[in-house]
């Protein structure tokens, strides 16, 4: 009959099976993997399993740009990309072994204690971006910015509504914990977000400052007090000793009064206490 056009071949209906199921990049890949196929160059499977897998590491790139952007984690950084070899007091095996994740699971809070530049918040970053890879919601701040959100929310009645959104990752990063004080107000909107997660929720915290100078970073020793109670209930804690990494070829220019010094306080790992903290009300620290 005229008009009629002639039956689609196998390949074109493959690719019209590819088009209705999005499959870009398999579509993309198609004539190449044919081409191999008719020359004897891989098998029926393997054909089948090189689409697939073509499909699949396009999606899960994209899947991994998308949640890095949500995580705010702008610039990557990756424990692959860290010099330990600058900072000798770092334990790398102790780093990839917090790099498997279980922290999360556990719930816990993992602490980086070290002066300015000494790579806190490179591999706070890091740790982050391998939850991101293994399919973990992150959130990564500095904490001006997380206490400027929680002031805002606190003035707008919509305190309680933030503080859920922020408990909503598996882990929270918070950063520069120490370089800007804080009143003791925000230092207590502070203290009910950590008491949300507390036990619910992973953490990461960077520091230059030692525990026993959190009264002078949040404005009152009291809500420092228990602030520490919860971040150091289930803890690990990495003590970073070393001068800054971003200033190591120009070192002899820095002053020597302004060079690094260690904290005022020797960090250890902190003991894990046994029970349950003080239950508090209206949100006050116990």
């Amino acid at each position: 009959m005229r008009g009629e056009a002639p039956p689609a071949t196998p390949i074109e209906r493959i690719r019209s099976h590819l088009v209705g199921l999005r499959m870009a990049r398999a579509l993309e890949t198609l004539d190449h993997v044919v081409q191999q196929l008719e020359r004897g160059q891989v098998g029926a499977i393997e054909a089948i399993e090189v689409l697939l897998a073509e499909e699949i590491t396009i999606r899960e790139s994209r899947r991994i740009k998308a949640a890095l952007q949500m995580a705010r984690l702008a610039t990557i950084k990756t424990l692959s990309g860290f010099d330990f070899s600058f900072q000798p007091s770092l334990d790398r095996n102790r780093l990839l072994a917090l790099a498997q994740l279980d922290f999360i699971d556990r719930h816990e809070v993992v602490h980086f204690i070290g002066q300015s530049g000494t790579g806190k918040s490179h591999l706070a970053a890091a740790l982050g971006v391998e939850a991101v890879r293994a399919g973990r919601s992150v959130y990564f701040s500095p904490l001006a910015d997380i206490v400027d959100s929680l002031a805002k929310a606190d003035r707008e009645g919509r305190l309680r509504e933030r503080i859920q959104y922020l408990c909503r990752s598996s882990l929270l990063i918070i950063d520069e914990i120490g370089y800007l004080t804080v009143g003791a107000g925000a230092g207590n909107l502070f203290f009910q977000l950590v008491n949300a997660r507390y036990e619910k929720g992973a953490m990461i915290l960077t520091s230059n400052r030692g525990f026993a100078e959190w009264g002078a970073v949040f404005g009152d020793p009291v809500v420092a007090t228990a602030l520490l109670d919860r971040l150091l209930h289930h803890a690990v804690v990495v003590h970073i000793e070393g001068a800054s990494y971003r200033l190591r070829q120009h070192a002899d220019l820095v002053p020597q009064a302004l060079r690094p010094k260690a904290p005022a306080s020797p960090v250890a790992d902190a003991p894990r206490r046994r029970g349950r903290p003080p239950k508090t009300r209206d949100g006050q620290p116990s």
